[in-house]
């Protein structure tokens, strides 16, 4: 539809309110970051600082004596001038476990720490390199150490089977079969895209029925960034899509949602956590002991197309990772496999 908001557009739209919203809680001068970074940042990256920012506000309202009378609100810049290292480093380890107003039990693991204390550094970078601020404390801080993670996956067999439980649906429970009988089509469709192609579900949840080209079997998504491209898929993941098409096309969204592939039961465009959930609800049945999400599922294919073209160029190329060391890292194990496979491939001299 001519001048309809893409689903990329859309949420920019959500998060900068969000965003807003939260900056309304936060000191006033912290305005002039957010107007800063505006031109180098997405809208949900600066949603993910404003969080940031919120929960190191109200740790220092909360725990420091002499702040705690001041209205988070009413806080000046100033108040960056008389934090410490070591009032820093107090908040790395507050970040492990603390309590909000909402939640209680709130606990960060390495990785959400470090993003933390990242976001704080920033924070604080802006200030001093503008000579807004004559000490940067946050410059000091070591970032946490982060252990790698055992990447978890979809075996080649529990694909199959995944893919198996999605269109038949039989180990479901009797009340799950029930919503089967009408998501079946969907479901296969969507979960043969992103296990045929790698898409984020984000980009998933983001396709328009416009989006979808059968004569070069190509589908345009938006990456991370709002950057446009074409992902190719192939025979497996056409005849999952067709079979949607034809369902898809007897459906009169609600509107907004006139133009997205994919809708929840409600005829709207179905949501990320919606996908999440449908994700979980079939993996658990083939490996319950994986927890799989929708970003294992692109996982899978990554391995799955560095082991038949043992290119990781491609693979980072059509992942959309902007560093392919971010996609060595992932996929190191078995481009050790292919190095030690190599040791047998020359022969010096005939037997």
């Amino acid at each position: 539809m001519a001048g309809e908001l893409t689903y990329h557009d859309q949420e920019n739209i959500e998060n900068t309110k969000r965003m807003r919203a939260i900056l309304r809680e936060l000191p006033l001068f912290c305005r002039d970051f957010f107007t800063g970074i505006e031109t180098r940042t997405s809208a949900r990256t600066r949603l993910a600082y404003a969080y940031d920012l919120k929960t190191f506000f109200e740790y220092l309202h909360r725990e420091n004596p002499v702040l705690s009378k001041t209205p988070i609100r009413s806080l000046t810049i100033d108040v960056l001038e008389e934090i410490t290292l070591q009032d820093i480093e107090e908040y790395m380890d507050y970040l492990k476990c603390y309590d909000t107003d909402s939640r209680s039990d709130v606990t960060n693991a390495e990785r959400g720490i470090m993003r933390k204390i990242s976001s704080l550094k920033s924070f604080y970078n802006y200030y001093f390199r503008r000579e807004m601020i004559k000490n940067n404390p946050a410059a000091l801080v070591e970032l946490p150490k982060i252990h790698d993670k055992e990447i978890i996956r979809f075996e080649v067999d529990e694909v199959a089977q995944f893919l198996d439980e999605v269109d038949d649906g039989k180990d479901l429970t009797d009340r799950q079969k029930k919503f089967h009988e009408r998501t079946r089509v969907r479901d296969l469709a969507m979960m043969t895209l992103m296990l045929g192609t790698g898409i984020r579900v984000s980009e998933c949840v983001g396709i328009n029925i416009s989006d979808v080209d059968f004569h070069v079997d190509g589908i345009r998504i938006h990456r991370k960034g709002g950057k446009e491209v074409i992902i190719y898929f192939g025979d497996e993941v056409e005849a999952a899509l067709r079979d949607y098409m034809n369902e898809r096309e007897k459906i009169t969204a609600e509107p907004g949602s006139e133009d997205a592939l994919f809708l929840s039961l409600q005829n709207k465009r179905i949501n990320v956590r919606s996908v999440e959930k449908m994700v979980k609800k079939y993996a658990q049945i083939v490996t319950p002991l994986k927890k799989i999400t929708p970003h294992k599922l692109r996982s899978t294919y990554g391995t799955n197309l560095y082991r038949e073209t043992g290119d990781i160029y491609l693979v980072a190329d059509v992942l959309g990772h902007a560093d392919v060391n971010t996609t060595k890292k992932h996929y190191a194990a078995i481009e050790d496999q292919r190095r030690r496979s190599a040791r047998d491939k020359v022969k010096l001299r005939e037997p």
